[in-house]
């Protein structure tokens, strides 16, 4: 399924930028950081080019792995987005909500 929301936050994507990686499904956890490689352009499977799609390559992943319920848990992370809306695929993160989950994840910075 396509959404709205998370083209919209595609699109403020920039080249460079650091993004975490969410396993979806059974596992529901962040597992590492990637970088945007290339910005926005049209999803090359949707056939009326409304959506978009973003390049990402793996810079590293966390020693330690974030679970979705150790983020629901932290009263620091409440207002993530990732707590709110748990289903959208592509969410902003805050730079303190950044510097949070890196530490959880057992990153200093």
């Amino acid at each position: 399924m396509r959404n709205f929301t998370a083209r919209g936050n595609m699109k403020e994507m920039k080249k460079g930028d650091l993004a975490f990686f969410y396993h979806t499904g059974d596992q529901k956890q962040i597992v590492g950081i990637s970088e945007v490689i290339r910005e926005a352009y049209p999803d090359p499977t949707d056939p009326k080019e409304v959506f978009k799609a973003v390049d990402v390559k793996a810079v590293k992943p966390l020693p330690k792995a974030v679970t979705l319920a150790a983020v629901k848990a932290a009263p620091r992370l409440k207002d993530m987005s990732l707590v709110k809306y748990a289903r959208l695929s592509v969410q902003p993160v805050t730079p303190a909500q950044w510097k949070i989950v890196c530490a959880m994840g057992g990153l200093k910075e």
